[in-house]
């Protein structure tokens, strides 16, 4: 049987651990230590992963339960390995903040994440290792070839991601949600009122279970609104300034297995 977490001034039993994933539950690399899984196994709650990340990331893992990925626009089955729900941008609405995107932002490069590849055109180089991606000739291809588009990602040379999610936000904050993982001049947008909280707030919801029984770990601005919801939030050691300022609790950082040691704490493991 798993341990059970009862928090020190008697709220409600923790219920469900919900985590980032990059520079919060993995280690640099995208590596899951051993530490950590078997934090993760001891305990008796579900455990959710909340990620900007789409479901090809997170489906080698070894993880079981559920993942909220795309920030929010996609819920994948870790278990079935498959999609149960997905929240999607018109293309029209993609080329609309597209082309107001251009005339704010010099040198910017759009791509669209289709939930099983990245399209993008050749002036988008924000890509991260592991990446599958296609380069197409022009932007155009681009929203030709996406048979949908959980999330558009855009990119500007040598950006600084605070002050670029401000300018794009004054633009287009009022067609799609903007925010960032950190990545240096990348933006993730997503359709409009989606969010990483909005989307476990549903599950929450359907499984019977409290925001009050909810405890959250992140460390970038795209955590902010699930960190905001749960009843216990956590910024790593190595979070985003404003994700520290966020939360009263911290925890160590992702490279000392920070989740894990506040679950072994918190569940007596």
């Amino acid at each position: 049987m798993g341990h059970e977490a009862i928090l020190p001034d008697n709220r409600p039993m923790i219920r469900l651990i919900a985590t980032d994933l990059d520079g919060t539950l993995l280690q640099p690399g995208g590596v899951l230590s051993d530490r950590t899984r078997a934090a993760l196994d001891a305990v008796d709650a579900d455990v959710v992963v909340v990620t900007a990340r789409p479901p090809r990331f997170v489906q080698d893992l070894a993880l079981t339960g559920t993942a909220i990925c795309a920030n929010g626009a996609m819920v994948y089955d870790l278990t079935n390995r498959e999609v149960t729900h997905a929240r999607t941008l018109p293309v029209d609405v993609v080329r609309k903040v597209s082309a107001a995107l251009a005339e704010v932002i010099p040198d910017v490069g759009i791509a669209v994440e289709t939930g099983l590849e990245v399209l993008s055109e050749p002036g988008f180089q924000g890509f991260g290792p592991k990446n599958p991606h296609r380069t197409l000739e022009l932007l155009e291809h681009v929203f030709a070839e996406a048979d949908q588009v959980v999330q558009m990602l855009a990119w500007a040379p040598d950006a600084e991601a605070d002050h670029l999610m401000e300018i794009a936000r004054e633009a287009v904050g009022q067609h799609v949600t903007v925010t960032h993982s950190g990545g240096l001049g990348l933006l993730e947008i997503s359709p409009p009122g989606v969010s990483k909280a909005l989307t476990l707030e549903s599950l929450c919801k359907a499984r019977g279970i409290s925001k009050d029984e909810v405890i959250a770990f992140g460390d970038m601005p795209n955590d902010l609104s699930v960190l905001g919801w749960a009843g216990t939030a956590y910024a790593m050691g190595n979070a985003h300034p404003a994700v520290k300022r966020a939360c009263v609790n911290h925890a160590p950082p992702n490279t000392e297995d920070g989740v894990a040691q506040v679950i072994e704490r918190l569940f007596r493991l």
